[in-house]
């Protein structure tokens, strides 16, 4: 073993579950799961490998450990900036005292099972050959490719963290966000369209601040592009939303049905006709409304303006309206009716990223959860400070314990 990681002596898996993680059995795969997990310099780890399998990991340790980061690490798989939302630099590894935009260039690669076979995964911050501009790096298979859009044709994964418990009583961008994660599930050329939207939409903010010397050609080349993307995203959106919702209706063991219904004026557009009509109504929109926005920043109109507003059938309230408890539950039927989906449509159920996931759910709920993740067959990496509470995926899952930098099974 190399690095941070270390191996103590294991509690014993099911036959079927050690024959997996050994590799000693053919299974067919049917989930996108991690085989090895490799970390340099990113969060509290210098380095890091892991070697797991298809089995579901548990990670255990006090708060603070770096549980999370290797969450973190494998979201980073992905397109988009993470399950923190972190910017490029932050997740370097530093010491204490020293700023995030330390000299250190993170990295995180992993073997992936796919049911095309493995595939190799790489991410981190790199510099621009000018020496200066930070960028993303992406390599597939050992090839550098440009965009990191190109990962969510080979992994995905939904995720769930504390800082979600708020999703329905906070601003409507996470819960956007949410949602676009869930459509990439499905459609990998999503995450696409959601980057030029957002790029598009950026420019032309910062075209509006000088308004005096703004060129109107290029403002309407990023109109035009806004419209475009701004009218396929909404599109993806409705289109989910309708799939997902016959499948969360039914109410699965203890976890509630949910009705989900994406709202806003590029939603209501495409509903009342055609999306080249769409398209036209937000691209003179953006035009007439250059001198407000250039006033307000943004954009009055457009697909980040919508919201997702997610309802508990079995009380009819809104997740806003619910308890605590009741919103963990909505949030974790979501994410497991959206696999769902997704082992259908693609053949294969996405990774699952759990962070202190036990948290406001009861016995019964937690053993509904693992026996779901267990049903679907996919990966689950969950992390918790305590193994009792994960003591019903004993046998079905590896065990590992974080303390001081090192990582051990137990």
């Amino acid at each position: 073993m190399s690095g941070a990681y270390g191996m103590a002596a294991s509690r014993p898996l099911s036959d079927e579950t050690a024959a997996m993680a050994t590799g000693a059995v053919e299974t067919p795969v049917r989930a996108l799961s991690v085989d090895r997990l490799t970390l340099t310099d990113f969060r509290s780890y210098a380095h890091l490998r892991l070697d797991c399998g298809p089995a579901s990991v548990i990670l255990t340790g006090a708060n603070g450990a770096g549980k999370t980061n290797i969450l973190e690490a494998i979201s980073f798989l992905t397109p988009g900036r993470g399950l923190r939302g972190a910017p490029l630099a932050e997740p370097s590894r530093r010491d204490a005292g020293e700023p995030a935009a330390s000299g250190r260039l993170w990295a995180v690669a992993a073997r992936i099972n796919t049911p095309d076979g493995p595939r190799d995964l790489g991410s981190g911050r790199g510099i621009h050959e000018d020496g200066g501009r930070q960028r993303r790096r992406v390599h597939i298979d050992g090839e550098a490719v440009s965009t990191q859009a190109a990962l969510a044709e080979v992994f995905s994964v939904q995720w769930l963290t504390p800082a979600m418990d708020r999703l329905f009583l906070d601003g409507a961008t996470a819960r956007r966000r949410f949602l676009d994660r869930l459509i990439v599930g499905q459609d990998a050329a999503h995450s696409g369209r959601v980057l030029a939207y957002g790029h598009a939409l950026r420019e032309r903010a910062r075209l509006l601040r000088g308004q005096a010397s703004a060129d109107g050609a290029w403002l309407d080349a990023l109109e035009d592009t806004m419209a475009a993307k701004g009218v396929a995203v909404a599109a993806a959106r409705i289109d989910l939303v309708g799939r997902l919702n016959a499948v969360a209706a039914r109410p699965l063991g203890c976890f509630p049905g949910a009705e989900l219904v994406i709202a806003g004026e590029l939603e209501s557009w495409l509903a009342d006709g055609p999306a080249l009509d769409a398209e036209d109504r937000l691209r003179d929109a953006l035009r007439s409304s250059r001198i407000q926005d250039a006033v307000n920043g943004g954009a009055a109109q457009g697909a980040h303006r919508s919201d997702l507003i997610v309802r508990h059938l079995a009380n009819g309230r809104t997740a806003a309206e619910c308890s605590t408890g009741e919103q963990k539950a909505l949030l974790v039927a979501i994410v497991l009716a959206a696999a769902r989906m997704q082992a259908e449509t693609r053949g294969a159920a996405p990774g699952l990223l759990l962070d202190e996931v036990t948290a406001h759910l009861d016995a019964e709920r937690r053993e509904a959860l693992f026996d779901e993740i267990t049903a679907l067959g996919a990966q689950a990496w969950m992390t918790g400070t305590e193994a009792a509470l994960f003591e019903g995926l004993q046998g079905r899952a590896r065990f590992f314990t974080i303390d001081g930098g090192r990582v051990w099974e137990s």
